[in-house]
């Protein structure tokens, strides 16, 4: 049977099979336990991308799945829960949360944004509250994703709003999610095995280095990142299509510098732009931003790791043919261009970028390790022309990055 008709959409019956195929593919590596039959798999899905989400359900059930299809809010909705909830109505998590949470295998989730403007004006702190309320779920969800019980992938698909903030039109903005995503490939899964193969040698090596800290150089950003003990770096896990990042989460305690994000950002309705931070001694200690800098300065009082780096990425321009602005973090973390790419997140680390048992690691040695905790994860990318160099454990240096690419 053929996808409703009633929401169009940019991509052909042909591109969105091809899409479908490359996010089950990313949600089958993100979990380490195979699935099986009868599994449940969440699709949360924003209306518009109604035509991918029947597309994905079906292949779910074809493939002896049991599918959780759920439509998310819409703006409309949002902003009505921010601005008429009393504190309680926020920070209540609605009955089967929970449940779901323990049960669910694996989950795929579809952005398509209607707006993205829309909290612009809606109190930060009434958002840092509900995000932060929810903050159990994502725990029980981390331990059940560490031991290989549950595993998630998500995508973005083209919504006019996207297309107007990014400055292209609704078609151009389909045909970069398709040549990112590899769709626009006749074979995308052979393509995303394909770069597997590559990326892994990279992060091989890097794993094989005895790294201390990293000093990243550009016009405008100049930071030192120590590595920490027990560290590893991370590559294509899976949860996201594309990526085409390695990242790791550092010991935030010795963070220091400068950074400044050449990108703008969105992050829960909100635009900020030209958006710099000053670290020193593992904490932000000022802030500016050409705009939005009150919605920022209450992100990063979230709550006590909110300013602080929770990730440190690089992102080689040979692999990723994202090259402009895409008004979404999935894709402007990973912008390749001219020059390649960096960022950091503020907030939350990963737990799998911890070398040692995923029982091992409780609390105490979470901050032991210096791994950051906080109920945000807020990506900013810097674009520049930048050398990432090392400093080795035992002394000694070498170049990481240069020329937007790693040097090995």
């Amino acid at each position: 049977m053929h996808t409703s008709a009633l929401i169009p959409s940019p991509f052909s019956p042909d591109e969105l099979e091809s899409y479908a195929n490359a996010l089950l593919w990313g949600l089958s590596i993100a979990r380490k336990k195979p699935f099986k039959k009868s599994d449940l798999v969440q699709v949360r899905y924003d209306l518009p991308a109604l035509p991918l989400a029947e597309v994905l359900v079906e292949r779910l059930h074809q493939d002896g799945l049991i599918p959780v299809p759920q439509a998310r809010e819409t703006a409309k909705m949002e902003f009505d829960a921010f601005t008429l909830a009393n504190n309680k109505r926020l920070t209540t998590l609605v009955p089967g949360e929970r449940e779901l949470s323990e049960a669910t295998a694996g989950s795929i989730t579809l952005i398509a944004p209607e707006s993205l403007t829309h909290l612009g004006k809606v109190d930060p702190a009434n958002i840092a509250m509900a995000m932060a309320a929810r903050k159990p779920l994502q725990s029980i969800l981390s331990v059940r994703e560490a031991a290989g019980d549950y595993g998630w992938t998500l995508g973005y698909f083209p919504t006019q709003a996207l297309a107007q903030q990014a400055g292209i039109s609704l078609e151009e903005y389909a045909r970069e999610i398709a040549r990112a995503c590899l769709i626009s490939r006749h074979e995308p899964v052979r393509e995303w095995r394909r770069f597997e193969t590559s990326i892994r040698e990279i992060q091989t090596w890097l794993n094989s280095l005895p790294l201390a800290a990293l000093r990243i150089q550009s016009a405008r950003m100049d930071m030192l990142i120590p590595v920490g003990e027990s560290r590893r770096w991370i590559a294509l896990t899976g949860r996201n299509i594309p990526s085409f990042e390695c990242y790791f989460s550092p010991d935030w305690r010795g963070v220091e510098g400068h950074f400044a994000a050449t990108l703008p950002t969105y992050r829960n309705g909100v635009r900020v732009d030209g958006l710099e931070l000053e670290f020193r001694y593992g904490q932000v200690t000022a802030v500016h931003a050409e705009a939005g800098l009150d919605f920022a300065l209450e992100q990063l009082k979230m709550d006590a790791g909110a300013s602080r780096v929770g990730e440190f990425a690089l992102v080689d321009k040979r692999f990723s043919p994202i090259a402009r602005f895409m008004a979404n973090t999935l894709y402007d973390e990973n912008f390749g261009g001219e020059h390649g790419s960096c960022h950091i997140a503020l907030g939350q680390s990963y737990a799998n970028s911890y070398t040692g048992l995923p029982e091992a690691f409780t609390q105490p040695v979470r901050e032991r390790l210096g791994f950051n905790a906080s109920a945000l994860h807020w990506d900013l990318v810097n674009t520049e022309p930048k050398t990432v160099s090392a400093t080795l454990k035992g002394g000694g240096k070498i170049t990481l990055y240069e020329n937007g690419q790693f040097v090995m």
